[in-house]
């Protein structure tokens, strides 16, 4: 009897020593996987699989796989809290996501609530790292940041050219936009229109009128690409010759497909491209190889993952809180898009946007090109 006891303790301990050894670490993935804002959603599901895949090749990190949940917010708060309440039950550990500002905040009181680590790639609103959250990151900047960069551009190249600050009522765009207009403002350039749009608006005759009448030179745009899209394009069927300008949310071709020749000469605020960058060309490779072109946020999903591995290796152990605090201790790590460094709020510490315009290339495709 003592004999067999022993036999199932020591079976009963190893297979708790296989469970352990080959335990994986769940990273749910959030954001638009379909709908009008799904171009972001492929970018990040793309960047993180490929990141998981990567890192998993070179042997996991301390012993242990990574594994992905998906969870599509389709851009809607509330389907982002349902994503949040989904990964708290499927065991998530780590969330890259949400896309949008509008979703990755209140989802990220569910996550705090719950012990769950959140690195966004692409929700830039203050607010989100502002509250005091333990839990709260991102790879990307925020909207004071490049609101600044867009105020200052637009005061140095159009002060005398009546300005008009447009947005879509989401705290991404909206916030953005005021961003953007707080700098310009501070540099002495007032807007001659102010006004507000409903995201899934496809007719904008009303706005564009309205432009015209205060004879608007350039149009500043809080927002994403779909909505930039139509009124770049409605702008200019109607005789409007206004320079559209816009912020890291029109960062996709679709832009280009959607607002077709009308988009060239469109400016747009957005960090240097880490396409370019020497160290992500093995990866940028892998992805083209696989016929996905890692624009926009993409590199920037890859490299909220490995600031995940990184964290966990600071701490020593995979528990998202102590993670957390092993990534706000001023360490640069480096990633695909460069040496990355967080602040006590979760905030990247490095300066990280600059100017694009949208142009043809050397292919004829227009697109978005970094301005020298």
């Amino acid at each position: 009897m003592k004999k067999q006891l022993l036999t199932g303790a020591v079976f009963a301990a190893s297979l708790m020593f296989a469970s352990q050894a080959f335990a994986e670490i769940k990273i749910g993935v959030a954001g638009p996987l379909t709908g009008p804002n799904a171009a972001f959603g492929a970018q990040l599901q793309k960047g993180a699989e490929q990141a998981v895949a990567d890192i998993n090749a070179a042997g996991g990190v301390n012993g242990e796989m990574l594994s992905i949940v998906l969870g599509d917010d389709v851009s809607d708060p509330k389907q982002g809290v349902s994503v949040a309440n989904k990964f708290v039950g499927e065991g998530v550990q780590y969330v890259v996501g949400h896309f949008n500002s509008g979703v990755s905040i209140p989802a990220s009181e569910v996550y705090a609530e719950n012990g769950i680590f959140q690195i966004t790639p692409a929700s830039t609103n203050p607010n989100f790292t502002e509250r005091g959250l333990w839990n709260t990151f991102r790879t990307c900047g925020r909207d004071d940041q490049q609101g600044a960069v867009a105020g200052k551009y637009i005061a140095d190249n159009y002060k005398d050219t009546p300005v008009a600050v447009i947005h879509d009522k989401t705290p991404y765009g909206q916030g953005l936009a005021d961003e953007t207009k707080k700098a310009m403002n501070g540099l002495g350039v007032t807007e001659a229109v102010y006004e507000g749009i409903n995201i899934g608006d496809k007719d904008f005759s009303a706005l564009i009128s309205k432009l015209k009448a205060a004879n608007v030179g350039i149009i500043y745009y809080g927002g994403l690409h779909t909505e930039a899209g139509l009124i770049v394009r409605q702008a200019a069927d109607q005789g409007l010759k206004a320079v559209l300008m816009s912020g890291d949310g029109i960062t996709s071709d679709e832009f280009a497909s959607i607002g077709g020749p009308a988009v060239e000469g469109t400016l747009m605020t957005f960090p240097p491209d880490p396409r370019t960058n020497a160290d992500a060309a093995p990866v940028v490779e892998k992805f083209r190889a696989a016929g996905f072109e890692p624009e926009a946020y993409t590199l920037y999903s890859y490299a909220a993952v490995q600031v995940i591995v990184e964290g966990i290796k600071a701490a020593g152990e995979n528990d998202p809180q102590k993670v957390a605090e092993a990534l706000k201790g001023g360490t640069q790590y480096t990633t695909v898009i460069g040496q990355l460094g967080f602040d006590e709020k979760g905030d990247i510490t490095r300066p990280d946007y600059t100017m694009y315009v949208w142009k043809k290339n050397d292919a004829g495709k227009i697109t978005y090109t970094q301005m020298q």
